[in-house]
């Protein structure tokens, strides 16, 4: 009987040892490099894509130079999936606060592909709970998920424009009411003070064209 006893006991001890240990390897991630410069230069060409048109560019008509943009979105997105399928979500043990940033920013320009950023939303969702990633990033590509998808934001992060009077306005938003307990809950500022930066990025992105039409400064909403 003790014979038994010494067995069984040896096993759960065994057990626990290699429960430990794998939860060890899962847990110890080495930081790599070379994919975190690689992510900076792949956001640098994204940023080249995603803002006005640069002067190299310029004798492209719009028609040609969206085909620039799509081709460097598609290629990006490419890249990003392998990267995906590897390693998950590249959280910042990984590739650092500016690498897992990157790879965010490439995933919000692939709205051509909403079920890859659904891939990439689960996995983000669990290295934000391992604090290994930014909320406020995940809150952000949830609301693009859900918009691309045709159903109503939960963060009120994706925004329309009244050109009028260059005023941001969140597009449809599900209980506006508790949108900023929402928001806090992720790290975002309220919602008011969201779309102010909004409204002055596009009107600084759009100045020129603004001025013509008379309006010369941004609408924006009372703060606390």
């Amino acid at each position: 009987m003790r014979k038994i006893i010494f067995i069984i006991s040896l096993g759960l001890l065994l057990s626990n040892c290699t429960s430990d240990n794998k939860n060890d390897k899962e847990q110890k991630v080495e930081f790599n490099e070379e994919l975190a410069n690689e992510l900076l230069e792949l956001k640098e060409i994204d940023q080249l894509a995603a803002n006005t048109k640069p002067k190299q560019y310029g004798h492209l008509n719009n028609n040609e130079w969206q085909s620039v943009k799509d081709s460097i979105f598609r290629k990006n997105k490419i890249r990003a999936e392998e990267i995906l399928n590897q390693y998950g979500y590249p959280g910042y043990d990984l590739v650092g606060e500016k690498g897992s940033f990157s790879f965010w920013l490439i995933v919000q320009h692939c709205d051509f592909d909403t079920e890859f950023q659904k891939k990439v939303l689960i996995e983000l969702e669990k290295q934000v709970q391992k604090e290994n990633a930014n909320s406020r990033n995940f809150g952000l590509l949830t609301d693009r998920v859900k918009i691309n998808t045709g159903q109503k934001q939960i963060y009120g992060t994706q925004v329309t424009y009244i050109s009028e009077k260059c005023q941001a306005i969140p597009r449809p938003l599900e209980d506006s009411v508790n949108v900023n307990k929402r928001r806090a809950e992720i790290g975002l500022e309220p919602i008011e003070e969201y779309l102010n930066m909004m409204s002055q990025m596009h009107f600084e992105m759009n100045k020129e064209n603004m001025i013509s039409r008379g309006v010369k400064e941004p609408y924006v909403y009372e703060t606390q």
